[in-house]
């Protein structure tokens, strides 16, 4: 196999399960880095008899274990994927196409990302297409910014699309999703709070209605199912939560 002159990066933890799914779909990648944060499991020793170079690093946040993972490539361009995510044919070939003209006139890349949810993909809704910028001139851009939670690439230059979809399977169970989102709408409001953000009353009531009516209405969530349903119900607690827990925190307390 011809392999490209791109490094995958990967972050991980406890991802036994799941990581030999996601490494396969980098085959074509000339170089894998696994960067892991102590996983108990034997998510190490998959990553490295697939052929990633692994790396413990202790876990201090998304961003920065995502942009330690940037720095370790050997590669200028990079491809970041979560362990959860598979690259498709399809996005696969749109990526040898780039990379065969020599990524031109571009600083990176944006690709929807396509979720499983209980047995199925949502295609619609909040859910989908959920565009990211996963392939990138680490010289022109990375995982930047101070948040740790919700990162997100940025850079300097042309950012252009991909075609094909980014495989996701986010969640194991209903019960690892809400421990997810509980952790992520701490984090979020530990964010908010160090940034002087303020909850208000009608973030708290209004924000988690809006973001039901968007995704789940407007968007055409519907379409989905009783999947899309359930999906669209869990989001919106999420986001009560996040300014819930915001609230308490501007008046001293513990959320």
């Amino acid at each position: 196999m011809n392999r490209l002159p791109i490094s995958a990066c990967i972050i991980t933890f406890n991802e036994a399960d799941r990581i030999d799914a996601c490494l396969a779909s980098l085959a074509f990648c000339e170089d894998v880095v696994v960067v892991d944060s102590g996983s108990t499991d034997d998510t190490a020793a998959r990553a490295a008899v697939a052929g990633a170079r692994v790396i413990p690093r202790a876990f201090e946040g998304f961003r920065s274990q995502k942009a330690f993972a940037v720095a370790q490539a050997r590669h200028d361009w990079v491809l970041c994927l979560d362990a959860d995510e598979r690259v498709t044919p399809a996005l696969r070939a749109s990526i040898e196409a780039a990379c065969a003209g020599g990524f031109e006139g571009a600083a990176g890349y944006r690709c929807a990302r396509l979720s499983e949810y209980f047995g199925r993909f949502l295609r619609h809704g909040n859910a989908y297409p959920d565009r990211v910028l996963r392939l990138f001139d680490r010289r022109r851009g990375g995982w930047r910014g101070g948040r740790e939670i919700h990162e997100a690439v940025s850079v300097d230059g042309p950012v252009k699309p991909l075609a094909g979809d980014l495989e996701h399977h986010p969640y194991r169970s209903l019960s690892e999703q809400l421990a997810k989102q509980e952790r992520y709408a701490q984090m979020m409001a530990e964010h908010l709070h160090a940034a002087g953000k303020r909850a208000t009353l009608g973030k708290i009531l209004l924000n988690p209605a809006w973001r039901f009516v968007r995704g789940y209405v407007l968007r055409g969530g519907f379409l989905d199912g009783w999947r899309g349903l359930l999906y669209a119900l869990v989001r919106i607690e999420y986001v009560r939560r996040k300014f819930v827990k915001l609230w308490l925190l501007e008046r001293g307390y513990k959320p």
